[in-house]
C-alpha cells in the first residue's frame, strides 16, 4: 500500500491579545478538510500565535490559505508591538516534508500557496529557506531587517523586491514569508534575570551570525511579569547542533554574568530523535537508540502486522 504524503506546516501570525482572533484562526486550519492540528501557542511577551498541523500537501496548503484570510481581514500590522521580529500579519508559512514527500515537491507547494495568497490579498510574498532564489535572500533575518516598521523603505531596494505581489507593503496585513525547510525545534531558556541586556549578550554569543553554533539563531526577550529573560532560540537542524549542545553554551554564557539557567520550555513540538540525543548526552547511555522507547516498539509491531497500518515513526 503506498503511504499518503504528509506535510507539516507552522504558521506565526503577529497577534496581540485577541482570543477571538485566535480562536478564528485556528478553527480555519481545523475546518479545512484533510488537516489536524497538533498544536498552537500564543504568547503575550512575543505577541505571536504559533500554529502546528499537517496533512496531505494540496490539504495544508489550502488550511493555509484558509487562516491567512482571517489573518488579512483581522490583523492590522500598524497597530502590532511585539518582541519578535515580523514583518506581517500571516509572518511566516513554512511547509516541511514529513513522510513520503521531497523538500523540493515542498518548495513548489509554497510557491503556489505565495501566487495564490498574493493575488487574492494583494500581500506581497518572499520566499525563505529551501525556497529562496538565493541563501542570503533565504535569510529570515535579512527579510526582516527593520521589521514591519522599515518594510516601505526596504522594498524600495530592487534587491529587496517580494518573489510575489506588489513591490509595497500591505497597508495593515504587510508581508509574507513561505518556503520550505527541514523540521525545526524552537527551545526556549529561561534565565534568572529581568536585564536584558545580559540576555541579549547570551543570545548574542549563541547566534550562528555571531560566532555561535551551527543552524542557531537566537533572541533576548524580557517576560516582565514572571520575573525572568528568555533566550527564545531556533534550531534549523537538530542533529548539526543538538539541543543539549546549545543548553549547555547558554549556561556557560550566562554564567559570565552570573546568571543561571532557571528554566526551559518548547515552542512548538519536537522530535522524537532529538530527546534521544538529549537522553544520551545526560544520562550517559550505551547503545540508546529510537527502538528502546516503548511506544515507537509498539507502532514498529502494529505497522508489520497491519498492512494498512501508516506510521510516519522510523528508527533509521
Amino acid at each position: 500500500m503506498k503511504l499518503k504524503k504528509i506535510v507539516e506546516c507552522v504558521p506565526n501570525f503577529s497577534v496581540g491579545d485577541d482570543p477571538e482572533t485566535i480562536e478564528a484562526i485556528v478553527q480555519a486550519i481545523t475546518q479545512t478538510k484533510g488537516v489536524q492540528l497538533l498544536d498552537y501557542e500564543h504568547d503575550t511577551a512575543y505577541n505571536r500565535l504559533v500554529v502546528t498541523y499537517f496533512g496531505e500537501p494540496e490539504a495544508c496548503k489550502a488550511a493555509m490559505l484558509n487562516a491567512g484570510r482571517i489573518a488579512v481581514k483581522r490583523l492590522d500590522m500598524r497597530k502590532h508591538k511585539g518582541q519578535h521580529p515580523r514583518i506581517g500579519a500571516l509572518d511566516v508559512a513554512p511547509f516541511v516534508p514529513i513522510k513520503n514527500i521531497t523538500v523540493e515537491e515542498c518548495i513548489t507547494l509554497s510557491k503556489e500557496f505565495a501566487k495564490a495568497f498574493a493575488e487574492e490579498h494583494q500581500v506581497p510574498v518572499y520566499l525563505y529557506g529551501e525556497a529562496a532564489e538565493t541563501p542570503e535572500k533565504g535569510d529570515v533575518d535579512w527579510i526582516r531587517r527593520g521589521e514591519w516598521e522599515a518594510l516601505e523603505k526596504n522594498m524600495q531596494d530592487p534587491e529587496r523586491r517580494p518573489a510575489f505581489g506588489p513591490s509595497k507593503p500591505h497597508q495593515s496585513a504587510g508581508a509574507t514569508m513561505t518556503g520550505a525547510r527541514e523540521v525545526m525545534v524552537g527551545l526556549n531558556i529561561n534565565l534568572g534575570t529581568t536585564d536584558l541586556k545580559v540576555a541579549k549578550a547570551v543570545a548574542k554569543a549563541i547566534h550562528k551570525k555571531k560566532g555561535g553554533l551551527v543552524r542557531i539563531k537566537a533572541m533576548g526577550c524580557l517576560w516582565e511579569d514572571r520575573g525572568i529573560t528568555q533566550i527564545g532560540i531556533t534550531n534549523t537542524d537538530f542533529r548539526k547542533s543538538p539541543l543539549y549542545r546549545q543548553f549547555e553554551l547558554v549556561k556557560i554564557e550566562a554564567a559570565r554574568f552570573g546568571v543561571a539557567v532557571v528554566g526551559a520550555e518548547f515552542c512548538g513540538l519536537v522530535p522524537i530523535q532529538a530527546l534521544v540525543d538529549v537522553a544520551n548526552y545526560y544520562l550517559r547511555l550505551e547503545g540508546f537508540t529510537m527502538k528502546d522507547l516503548l511506544e515507537v516498539a509498539i507502532d514498529q509491531k502494529l505497522a508489520e502486522s497491519d498492512p494498512k497500518y501508516t506510521s510516519i515513526l522510523s528508527t533509521d
